[in-house]
């Protein structure tokens, strides 16, 4: 079977990851790279790909049959527009875009092209994710009361010497907390209030350091969170899932689903429950799990080849993608108002 045909938009270093995981990748290859940087042609030198300083040439020279979408977050759109405009898939890395209402026009410009668009919240493809979800719609869990989410870990100073993350925008909630929100939202539905408070108290900067978050989901259950990205601990999912070698893995869980028949631990897949009578004063029983493991890029390449064959709908679509981003800017509303938000997902067309 021939590989599917793929460009890269933008060489940084998640734009260079997809090229590293594509080379080894059965069933995509990418034939070139566009990103103006004297540093990305250099980059497409080395790798053997063609390089372009410019994206829209890229795409109507090579003609592609698929384009990953790595550039800063406020060029998502654009660029993902020129994409559909020319009938062009393509895998756009999250967040979709800055803003809820940026995220709308390519959902409805992917819709009305009939284009299928696929967010890169790579989370999703990891098997652990994937079986956990099963579990959660199996009914096992029984009615979801509350969840927990720890992202807890040490940006070294280094990683501060971009200006802009620093400022509003390049904190954790953005950058990081949004991938746990999109788990949430992936495992237990859609989020429909937010409540926040976040704290700048050990670095100073005007971006913030650690955020703890109050969600409320349509079923009922509620939902809680804590980021920081200046603390010594091993509790965030990088660590704990072990999805990229660069990350020194920690044996712990990071999430916890509770149910009124059992409950869920994450990246463990550990469950509880009550095997005979039920009550506090009653054994729990738990089911150990050997953690599934998988490269969650890698099969996120293999989705989105087959969602640019039309044989797989997107994993996580524009919208739904625009929906993470509701509730997630929903977390940097609530704590600056100091009140509760409803994330804007009514205007989100439904899935």
């Amino acid at each position: 079977m021939a590989k599917r045909r793929l460009v890269v938009i933008g060489a940084g270093a998640i734009g260079r990851m997809h090229v590293e995981r594509a080379r080894l990748h059965p069933e995509v290859e990418v034939v070139a790279v566009a990103d103006p940087s004297p540093a990305a042609g250099q980059f497409a030198r080395d790798e053997g790909l063609r390089w372009f300083t410019d994206y829209a040439a890229m795409l109507d020279e090579m003609r592609p049959e698929g384009a990953i979408v790595a550039t800063p977050n406020a060029t998502h759109v654009g660029v993902g527009l020129a994409c559909i405009a020319r009938g062009v898939p393509a895998l756009i890395e999250k967040p979709v875009a800055d803003h809820v209402e940026d995220a709308l026009r390519l959902v409805r410009a992917a819709r009305d092209a009939g284009v299928p668009l696929l967010v890169g919240h790579h989370r999703r493809h990891n098997p652990v994710l994937r079986r956990a979800r099963e579990i959660v719609q199996s009914g096992r869990l029984g009615a979801p009361v509350a969840a927990n989410a720890l992202a807890t870990f040490y940006k070294p100073d280094a990683y501060f010497d971009m200006s802009w993350r620093r400022h509003a925008g390049g904190g954790p909630v953005l950058i990081n907390l949004i991938h746990d929100i999109d788990i949430m939202r992936f495992l237990l539905g859609e989020i429909v209030e937010v409540q926040a408070q976040t704290s700048n108290g050990v670095r100073g900067f005007e971006v913030e350091d650690t955020a703890a978050v109050l969600l409320r989901f349509a079923s009922g259950a509620l939902g809680t969170l804590v980021v920081s990205d200046t603390a010594a601990a091993p509790w965030n999912w990088d660590l704990a899932a072990g999805e990229a070698a660069h990350y020194p893995r920690q044996q712990e869980n990071t999430h916890f689903l509770i149910g009124t028949d059992a409950s869920l631990t994450l990246p463990q897949l550990d469950i509880w429950e009550y095997r005979g009578a039920r009550g506090w004063h009653e054994p729990l029983t738990v089911e150990r799990s050997t953690p599934h493991m998988g490269d969650p890029y890698h099969e996120q390449l293999r989705h989105f080849a087959a969602v640019i064959a039309g044989e797989e709908a997107p994993l996580c679509s524009a919208d739904d993608g625009a929906r993470t981003l509701a509730a997630t800017l929903a977390v940097q509303r609530a704590a600056a108002a100091r009140v509760p938000v409803v994330p804007a997902l009514s205007e989100a067309p439904s899935r």
